[in-house]
């Protein structure tokens, strides 16, 4: 047995290797610590997705208080935590086995994972921008102006890189389709919240002048068009999947909240932006005096727009939760393990939550905007649920285990 785990330390071992070892060691608790490791993948940024969106949906409540504060900014402190590990151990898997990290790019499951890193990322610098931004000098507001903009570059350039790959190498049947074909547009999804947020800060610091807040919202503008309307081709397929093949199967679907993303980030991110056109457009914008005019329409297209898609993640939520209805009825007899996609059901409700939040603003109505503070408070009970639900996981080795999918 040692010289075996001597081996295991100097060679790195395949999947295959690693299933056939548990099996025939049986629960001896041979595996080792390395080969828990090279289990790791690219899901588990999913983990940092939905906790990122818990700090970011504390930080949008309406209704201040210095509790809401303190709570977000452990939320906000531990999702970095969260990241770093995830990033460190997901380094280390390839180190463990070499060819993995390209593998990962064309594995049919994986794959579509891999934009949950850039997303994690994004969050966090829309955090930054929450957290940071108010309590520090114009020296973190500048430094955030620039990670935007690398931002934008990477999240279109990760986005078109991860479908090339994936329609160059992989075929996905229609009666496989679900959500989770989004994810790699998610990180443009993020892009018009970051700049909200930034300009926002930006206001909140009285140094709104010192950014460019005009082509930052023109780009981000422009590139939340290109990650919804590419989520909503996508989404179509979904429809069409539904009519022919019915809802997915059990383990695949908590990814049907992944649904309410698109239409819930592009919400949250254009109705903010719209309320914030007083202090993004500068003067004798386009043609002279018509600046204040511009910003009139601006603030009510923006709302209308976002009421319109408001209504749409409203319909993808009633929807993804219908289709858990069977598992509320007292024969129903069928467990589903524990899949770091549990996560969707936290990440995708952020952006309702957030989008609930600014048509509320938008619209002056406070019953809305006390919706969302409810919807925040069982968003954080889910979180707490399926993050205790991940931990027992990994105890009870039903994850970071080598087994058969």
């Amino acid at each position: 047995m040692d010289q075996r785990r001597h081996d295991v330390s100097r060679h790195p071992v395949s999947v295959d290797e690693l299933v056939s070892r548990s099996k025939n060691l049986g629960e001896t608790g041979t595996v080792s610590i390395k080969d828990r490791i090279a289990c790791f993948q690219w899901t588990w940024f999913t983990s940092t997705m939905a906790t990122g969106g818990i700090a970011n949906v504390l930080a949008s409540i309406p209704f201040r208080a210095r509790w809401l504060d303190i709570i977000g900014l452990i939320f906000f402190f531990f999702n970095i935590c969260i990241f770093i590990t995830n990033t460190v151990l997901l380094v280390m898997r390839f180190r463990l086995r070499p060819g993995s990290l390209r593998n990962s790019f064309t594995d049919q499951f994986e794959s579509l994972f891999i934009p949950a890193s850039i997303v994690s990322l994004g969050t966090i610098c829309i955090n930054i921008c929450q957290y940071g931004v108010p309590n520090t000098g114009p020296w973190l507001l500048h430094t955030m102006e620039v990670l935007f903009w690398m931002w934008t570059v990477l999240a279109v350039s990760a986005s078109s890189t991860v479908y090339v790959i994936l329609w160059s190498t992989m075929t996905f049947p229609i009666h496989t389709m679900t959500p989770v074909w989004v994810f790699p547009a998610y990180p443009l999804l993020i892009t018009a919240p970051f700049a909200a947020n930034l300009i926002n800060a930006a206001v909140k610091v009285g140094e709104v002048n010192q950014i460019n807040g005009l082509p930052i919202t023109m780009a981000a503008v422009a590139v939340q068009g290109m990650g919804f309307s590419l989520s909503f081709m996508v989404l179509a397929a979904f429809i069409y999947r539904l009519m022919t093949q019915k809802l997915p199967r059990d383990t695949q679907r908590p990814g049907v909240f992944i649904s309410i993303g698109p239409s819930g980030f592009t919400t949250a991110g254009i109705v903010e932006l719209g309320s914030l056109a007083a202090e993004i457009l500068p003067e004798d914008f386009m043609e002279p005096g018509m600046t204040e005019h511009a910003v009139f329409i601006l603030k009510l297209l923006s709302a209308m727009i976002g009421l319109w898609l408001w209504g749409l993640a409203v319909w993808f939520f009633i929807v993804s939760i219908g289709s858990f209805w069977k598992y509320a009825e007292p024969d129903h007899k069928t467990k589903v393990s524990f899949q770091m996609t549990f996560f969707s059901f936290v990440f995708p409700n952020t952006a309702l939550v957030t989008a609930t939040y600014q048509i509320g603003k938008a619209f002056n109505c406070n019953p809305l905007e006390i919706v969302g503070c409810v919807m925040a408070g069982l968003l954080v009970v889910v979180w707490a649920v399926v993050f205790t639900m991940m931990l027992r996981s990994i105890w009870t080795r039903q994850l970071l285990w080598p087994k058969m999918d």
